[in-house]
């Protein structure tokens, strides 16, 4: 299966992004439940993060990342990727 990543952008103050924090971490857990092998993270530097997960198609990619809780609530703005790995 393809390998996608969703780089983002935090849109919203820390306080109002904390609060979708859990619900975004049970999405994750429930992507990798259901094969997709999600990795997400945040930058060292605050303001933004990644979502790595595989998924069949742009397409499913795209509904995936569309039902994230904090892209739901308009916590962040993203850019989704394919991603072509050259050496695992």
């Amino acid at each position: 299966m393809p390998w996608f990543v969703k780089i983002e952008a935090g849109q919203v103050d820390k306080p109002i992004f904390d609060q979708y924090v859990p619900a975004h971490t049970d999405y994750v857990k429930d992507l990798i439940d259901k094969g997709h092998k999600a990795k997400t993270g945040y930058w060292a530097q605050r303001g933004g993060g990644m979502m790595l997960f595989e998924a069949a198609s742009m397409d499913e990619a795209q509904t995936i990342v569309a039902a994230d809780p904090l892209v739901v609530n308009g916590c962040v703005s993203y850019q989704l990727y394919e991603w072509k790995i050259v050496v695992e």
